[in-house]
């Protein structure tokens, strides 16, 4: 298109024809997103029903709960209405607005696992001033400075694209990535080719440092406890190690897509790389905290029982 004014909409064509894959391509899908939404769900509702639970660390919990909800929201609906669709458009605002909510959901759950692996550091290495320095108050500030920071970052890092003009309008993405968005556009500055890196560095980088220092902290009092203590602190904290671990490969799959030329990689396995963290975390965070955690595990067998 030569006159960039006419791009309303982007074309997300890593969709392409699928043809009657599409009718099972939905019904794994939707299901799949259903049972995320529920099982983070009730572990919300888990916590909150039950006052033993209402401590910092399943505090913090609840909010990654949240944003699970919150992340795959961003992309499954859109995911599930372009199955059916003949031409895979979205207009702009959408497209913007699906950007935004999902870089600003992956940011907030980096910044929830710094914030419970400072919580599990406190416990840990000074058991005794815990209560004190992770007061309620001090936790919901925590939660607030999480989504605010998110919010900051995204917007000094990608403010700058909703001014962008674009000249083309096909999108080699099944939701709206803000680098192949930069490539769309007529003209690009040097700010518009680095800001991505600005951003996964406010994103990824310093929150991992920050929990890689809090579990350093950690695994050298575990050296001098005994063997007890030392399995009560894994038993803890494993789940918040699979959950970075899990978030940080997924973030990287995003971000090598992204940025380099998969030309032979297959375009199923290409999708599928692309949105892992967002098929497997969302689920991956309750299971490991349901079913791993003692005290959530056993609150929500009496919240069952209650309810027979």
């Amino acid at each position: 298109m030569d006159n960039s004014s006419e791009v309303v909409s982007f074309v997300l064509a890593a969709y392409g024809d699928i043809g009657p894959l599409k009718y099972l391509y939905f019904s794994l899908m939707l299901p799949w997103y259903l049972s995320i939404c529920v099982a983070n769900t009730v572990l919300i509702v888990v916590i909150y029903v039950d006052r033993r639970l209402h401590e910092p660390m399943y505090i913090l919990l609840c909010n990654l709960f949240l944003n699970e909800i919150s992340g795959s929201t961003s992309l499954y609906p859109l995911m599930l209405s372009q199955m059916f669709s003949d031409n895979h458009e979205v207009s702009l605002p959408w497209c913007f607005l699906q950007m935004s909510y999902l870089y600003v959901c992956a940011s907030v759950e980096f910044c929830s696992l710094t914030a419970m692996a400072y919580d599990r550091y406190i416990a840990i290495c000074y058991p005794l001033q815990y209560n004190v320095m992770m007061s309620t108050e001090r936790v919901f500030i925590m939660i607030l400075l999480a989504w605010t920071y998110s919010f900051a970052n995204f917007i000094v890092s990608f403010s700058f694209i909703f001014s962008l003009k674009f000249c083309r309008h096909k999108l080699d993405k099944v939701f709206c990535d803000h680098r192949l968005l930069v490539k769309l556009a007529c003209s690009v500055s040097v700010h518009n080719n680095i800001s991505d890196i600005v951003f996964g560095f406010g994103t990824m980088v310093i929150p991992f440092c920050l929990i890689l220092v809090s579990y350093m902290k950690i695994l050298a009092v575990c050296l001098n406890t005994s063997k007890e203590n030392r399995q009560k602190a894994v038993t803890t904290c494993m789940p918040q190690i699979v959950s970075v671990s899990n978030l940080f490969v997924g973030c990287i799959f995003h971000f090598v897509d992204s940025r380099i030329e998969t030309a032979r990689v297959p375009d199923k396995v290409r999708v599928i790389l692309s949105v892992y963290h967002l098929i497997c975390q969302p689920m991956i965070t309750p299971f490991m905290y349901g079913f791993n955690l003692p005290k959530i595990k056993n609150a929500s067998k009496r919240l069952l029982f209650d309810w027979k």
